[in-house]
């Protein structure tokens, strides 16, 4: 008998502990979704902070990045800027024409110079090349002067130019028709 009172003894404090982690348990499972979800909350939060933070910071890096696009260019074309004014202030005293218009091919070389630099180059076009729609626009069409010159070019009035092989001004030219 004193084992079977020992043993229900022993259950009974058994299903106190039971009942004690049961509660336990139910505490937890009541507190943790709510601890849980506002974990979350704050997880949500704070990255939704971060992100807004990330979307000023590179707005303002773009902003920057635009108004400073063209320095690299225009600090290159300074020099040329400058020898435009000393050619321009040797035509006050100097009048021979001959030493002015070497001056302005010295100045035009160097413009081309920088400006090839910076990837831009002029298309290379002459009157009989084909009539391309890509790099091309046609501003008018004229009766062809020779049978060869139909669907081609006939004149060039303004050069096109690309940077960086992406054409930034199309070629206007005249074709035959």
């Amino acid at each position: 008998m004193k084992d079977t009172t020992a043993n229900v003894a022993a259950d009974e404090n058994q299903d106190q502990v039971n009942d004690t982690a049961e509660e336990e348990t139910q505490e937890q499972e009541e507190i943790g979704p709510a601890a849980e979800l506002a974990e979350m909350k704050d997880k949500y939060v704070r990255l939704m902070a971060e992100f807004e933070n990330f979307r000023r910071r590179t707005a303002k890096e773009r902003l920057e990045l635009s108004k400073t696009a063209s320095q690299d260019v225009l600090g290159a074309l300074l020099p040329v800027i400058d020898d435009m004014e000393r050619a321009r202030q040797s035509m006050e005293s100097n009048i021979d024409p001959e030493v002015m218009k070497q001056g302005l091919d010295l100045v035009f070389n160097k413009l081309n110079q920088v400006t090839q630099q910076k990837g831009l180059k002029p298309m290379d076009l002459k009157a009989g090349d084909d009539f391309d729609s890509d790099t091309q626009e046609a501003i008018t069409q004229i009766p062809a002067p020779s049978d060869e010159l139909k669907g081609k070019i006939v004149d060039v009035i303004e050069k096109g130019y690309t940077l960086n092989e992406k054409v930034i001004r199309f070629a206007k030219v005249v074709i035959g028709a």
